[in-house]
């Protein structure tokens, strides 16, 4: 088990085979994911409000592409809509829609010149595309570099996919890109807020520095001076969101809560989600832990059960109980509903004996998370919390193949939306 994922909250593998290693991301292109989109779910009207537009990019953060893309069309970031923050390093096709554009900005889209990506029209909605909009996402994935013989690695892959099947799927954790892969602290600061310490989250957001971090000396001069003025001088160009925090700063050095109010409302709220992501992260590795199963409910559980789309709702839960367990358990089976954990926020009251226990041990006092969750200094950052299935069914396709290079893998499937390949992915290379 890495410490980065640690970090995260994911303390254990669920599966006990060992992981065939390698290495993914070698290049953006061994990283692909398409979304996948319900049928209707974004109506075509000739006339509608939303410009819908494929977006094909390469190693683009979404939030630092949408603003290029803003200053390009010169129309206001809050009109670009997306449902779906993709990984950076990978070519990703999503779709986004741009709120009552003119003729003109239409007219631009096919002769953007933004580096590594590209804009197809598709059509036009007078439906919003939002987070959460898609279905899911599929994706391609190479692993290169595997260290083992090829019939090692076909072994070892099949006795992974087996062990995934009888547990009811991949455990359904949060990936590290929720946490931030290179400084894994967006967690950290939505605790920090949710605690009601907008200094501290201020600090850890722009100046609380990791190893592998490229800014990694000046985030620590930051961190043991305090000095804004002369962070904004040194912060390069590409840390846009930090130079933004830091010429706030330097006009209001005090005004901690404006300093987050600079950033985009999606990353803002990313912070106090990743910190429900983190817990739900350490009730779910206790869960595997204590060889609870992830595919069958016992007496205090929490199931959600099966949507229109075929997916876990989350909406609709029930607590299963003795009278009903046997039943519920069937649905289970029959994947119509799916056993979940809490994502603890403002509207949370206490579940399971696990997730209570998880709580004790990170030294949580309840009342005052909860509360803290309203955020009532930035009411835009509540959170009222829910639930997550535990796990998730998956049936990966592999593509096993040896040259002078090495054994590669190549790896296909389809994960509902809100579902992490890196996590599928760990499962396998165990490094």
């Amino acid at each position: 088990m890495t410490t980065t994922e640690s970090i995260a909250g994911i303390d254990v593998y669920l599966t006990k085979t060992p992981g065939i290693g390698g290495v993914v991301r070698s290049d953006a292109s061994d990283f692909r994911v398409t979304e996948v989109w319900a049928p209707g779910k974004i109506t075509d009207a000739e006339n509608g409000k939303y410009l819908i537009v494929k977006l094909t990019k390469k190693n683009w953060d979404t939030h630092h592409l949408i603003r290029d893309l803003s200053r390009w069309f010169r129309v206001s970031r809050s009109r670009f809509g997306w449902a779906g923050t993709k990984d950076t390093r990978a070519v990703t096709t999503q779709r986004i829609g741009i709120w009552d554009p003119d003729r003109a900005i239409e007219a631009k889209i096919p002769n953007v010149r933004i580096p590594n990506a590209k804009l197809e029209i598709i059509g036009r909605s007078n439906r919003k595309i939002s987070l959460g909009d898609l279905c899911g996402n599929r994706f391609r994935i190479a692993i290169q570099g595997i260290d083992e013989t090829e019939e090692e690695v076909r072994d070892r892959v099949n006795r992974v996919t087996g062990e995934l099947s009888h547990a009811g799927g991949m455990a359904n954790f949060y990936g590290m890109q929720r946490f931030g892969t290179v400084r894994p602290i967006t967690h950290e600061v939505g605790r920090l807020i949710v605690s009601g310490d907008f200094e501290g989250a201020m600090m850890t957001y722009l100046a609380k520095p990791f190893p592998d971090d490229r800014s990694y000396e000046m985030r620590r001069r930051l961190w043991d001076t305090h000095d804004f003025k002369a962070a904004l001088a040194e912060f390069p160009d590409h840390l846009r969101y930090e130079r933004a925090m830091l010429n706030h700063l330097v006009k209001q050095p005090e005004d901690y809560i404006g300093t987050f109010r600079v950033l985009p409302k999606n990353l803002l709220r990313m912070f106090t989600h990743a910190y429900q992501s983190f817990i739900f992260n350490k009730i779910l590795s206790k869960r595997i832990k204590e060889e609870m199963p992830l595919n069958q409910a016992i007496v205090g559980d929490v199931v959600c059960f099966r949507g229109g789309d075929g997916l876990p709702d989350a909406s609709r839960t029930q607590e299963v109980t003795q009278v009903d367990i046997d039943g519920i358990n069937n649905l289970i089976r029959k994947k119509r509903a799916w056993v979940t954990h809490s994502l603890i926020g403002y509207g949370y009251e206490p579940g399971s004996r696990i997730e209570g226990v998880v709580l004790s041990d990170l030294g949580i006092d309840l009342p005052l998370l909860t509360r803290g969750f309203e955020v009532t200094e930035m009411p835009e950052l509540a959170s009222k919390g829910g639930c997550r299935a535990v796990a998730i069914g998956v049936d990966p396709a592999f593509d096993v193949s040896a040259d002078d290079a090495g054994v590669s893998v190549t790896a296909e499937f389809f994960l509902p939306k809100g579902c992490y390949a890196t996590v599928l992915l760990r499962e396998y290379m165990k490094d």
